[in-house]
């Protein structure tokens, strides 16, 4: 064997070694087991690892210089576990009805096209609003909001919703489960606070890693911290 192949050989060996005997970056179900790594494991059961989704906003570039000053670029606090998505050092005051509001609302990155609020149903009244069920990003009739930055603030009139439930999968997984984006899923949760969550949508596309994501109101109505595996129940269960 030439050196050369014999170092591509070791460096594969080294690698495959680190990646299965370390817990990944960023992992959905936050370890790793010796020789497997848990999310693929869990992959292999039908089950989804459940991620727990804070309260945060997402926002314009425009708005973003607003917020925090011409020029200004997101910066990275954490890695989140979708590919290419971040939780940024930058943080929001939201103020809702009768100047309420919450500080220290984390901004994730990277800036998108549009900018939103997402909140628990806990923390909407808290705010005194009724913000709507929705994806994110559709924001129609959504509620006005404001956010306060270092350096300026904005004013979103239709920008607070309350994220609907929803599992990140890439077509291979949604083809291996039997499901079309137009289908409302279902999953249970086991455990001393047994639930079944409905209308669950799924959001397909080869950039996602498999993941469920769940309010912290719903999270916490199950017991869940995020990092458990849940069973997606088919139509007759």
């Amino acid at each position: 064997m030439h050196d050369k192949d014999l170092v591509k050989l070791i460096t594969r060996r080294v690698v495959s070694r680190l990646s299965n005997d370390q817990p990944c970056s960023g992992c959905a179900l936050r370890s790793c087991a010796p020789g497997e790594r848990a999310c693929d494991a869990v992959t292999a059961q039908q089950k989804i690892p459940v991620g727990v989704s804070a309260r945060h906003a997402h926002v314009t570039q425009e708005d973003l210089e607003i917020l925090y000053g011409a020029g200004h670029q997101l910066t990275v606090y954490a890695p989140l576990y979708q590919p290419g998505a971040f939780a940024a050092n930058e943080t929001v005051t939201v103020v809702g009805k009768r100047m309420r509001a919450i500080e220290h609302v984390r901004i994730l990155g990277p800036v998108r096209d549009y900018s939103q609020v997402e909140v628990a149903q806990t923390e909407a009244i808290r705010l005194g609003l009724n913000p709507p069920i929705r994806d994110s990003g559709d924001l129609k009739g959504a509620e006005a909001i404001t956010l306060v930055g270092p350096e300026g603030s904005v004013y979103l009139e239709e920008g607070a919703i309350c994220a609907a439930r929803h599992i990140h999968m890439t077509p291979e997984h949604a083809d291996s489960f039997g499901i079309s984006e137009t289908d409302l899923l279902k999953v249970r949760i086991p455990g001393e606070r047994a639930l079944t969550f409905e209308n669950i949508r799924p959001k397909i596309h080869e950039d996602y890693a498999l993941q469920m994501h769940l309010d912290t109101d719903d999270s916490n109505a199950a017991g869940l911290k995020g990092g458990e595996a849940v069973e997606l129940l088919r139509d007759n269960t």
